[in-house]
Formats: structure tokens, sequence, C-alpha cells
């Protein structure tokens, strides 16, 4: 019986741990090729012996630093002479940096937070896009987050890039109106994460959401079928 993703060639950065993760067993489950990155080579090994043993597919593991930008240009290069095109791009990866009065926050934690979750997913976009058109059905989805369209006090460089990358995200969608590739922004909301622990200690991460739960969302959106495009959509739990 066919697969949802059978076939697609799918790209997921923070793939080692988190959402990313959870979304890289999920497109396999589905058929798909997943070419994992995130900065570890064992954690990436790791999530290839387990995809392998589940799922009898067999993944491309990139070890990089996304503020390495020049690197990825590379990654696109290599990807072409290996594919040809590309089905799906995630853009998951992302920082969260330090949650501070704006005026306290260093200057380094910005840069990092800048480059990791706003300048990288530019730097894809602008290498991958070749690569989409190449596909029949480019589908490219960004991880956004609720602070980037509501302000929240303290969050400031994690919120004000998530901000940029929504907006990036919908100037691509315009830009790709009349081409194969439908862009999209996917929210996960709470949901149980490193991150989500880091940037409220307090909470009880069992009442949150786990990322397997929520993974179904971005398979919606790779099928070669979704026609949604220029969309924010916010993750339901199955």
């Amino acid at each position: 019986m066919p697969k949802r993703l059978d076939g697609r060639i799918a790209l997921i950065t923070g793939a080692s741990r988190g959402i990313g993760r959870a979304v890289a067993k999920r497109f396999a489950e589905e058929g798909a090729h997943p070419i994992l990155i995130a900065r570890t080579r064992g954690a990436l090994e790791e999530l290839d012996d387990e995809i392998r043993a589940t799922c009898g597919v067999e993944s491309t593991l990139i070890p990089l630093d996304l503020r390495d930008f020049d690197a990825i240009d590379k990654v696109g290069a290599a990807m072409y002479e290996r594919f040809g095109k590309l089905d799906v791009m995630v853009a998951n990866a992302g920082l969260l940096g330090v949650l501070t009065p704006i005026h306290q926050l260093d200057p380094k934690v910005w840069n990092d937070v800048m480059s990791v979750n706003l300048t990288a997913c530019w730097r894809l976009t602008r290498s991958m896009d070749p690569l989409l058109r190449a596909s029949d059905s480019g589908r490219a989805i960004y991880v956004t987050s609720t602070v980037g369209h509501q302000p929240r006090a303290f969050w400031s460089a994690y919120a004000i890039s998530k901000a940029g990358l929504e907006m990036l995200a919908k100037v691509y969608a315009e830009e790709t109106q009349k081409s194969d590739i439908r862009v999209n922004l996917l929210n996960p909301g709470p949901t149980k994460t490193g991150m989500r622990a880091a940037a409220i200690p307090g909470e009880d991460p069992d009442t949150l959401p786990t990322p397997e739960s929520i993974a179904h969302e971005f398979v919606t959106l790779a099928e070669a079928g979704c026609e949604l495009h220029g969309e924010t959509i916010t993750a339901k739990p199955e």
C-alpha cells in the first residue's frame, strides 16, 4: 500500500532531537528518504540506526553547524549532484538564547540566535530553492512560534528571530505563487522539548504534547497533494 511520502526526498534541520527527530522518524515511516542535519554526528548516527531498525530506510547524514553559512551552499551543491532535486525542506533548527530584558541581552547571544533561527533559514532557502523547483511538488516548511507574532517580555532575540522568519516565509510564498512550490509555517505550540524546559523550567513536561504527537502535521504539509500556501498552521496533537 502506498505511503504518504513514498520516494520523497526530505531535508530536516535540527534533526537529532526534539521535534526534528520526531519528524525525521515519521517521514521515514511514511516512505521518505530523510536528509538529516544537526551539529552532532553521534546523535545523527544513533537516529539513523533507529530509523533503519524500525523503518528499513537509510538516511543521509550531514553533521553541520548552521552558523557555517558557506557550508549550507556546499550542501545544496552536493544534493544537486546526488539527487538532482529536493521535495521537502523542513527548517526546524533553532536556538532559544537567554530570556532576559532586551537591553541586557549579550550581543553574542543575539548574534547566535539570529544566525541559526533566521540567517541560516535564509541561506538554506537560497541554496535549496533550485532543488525545490526541480521537484514537481516542492514543499518548504518553516517552524515558528507563537512569540513570533505575539510579543512577550524577555523573549527578545528568540521572538524577534521568529518574527523575521515568519516574514521570510511569507515573502518566499509570494515569490513562488506561480510555481509548484508550496511554502508554509508550522507552529508546534507548547511541546515537550528541551527548549521548552529551558524556557519554562517550572512547567510539568508530562502535561505537554510530545514531538511525536505533532509530527503528522509536518507530513500533511510535506505531501505532494498539499495545496496550502503561505499559511501558518498551529499543530494539533494526534
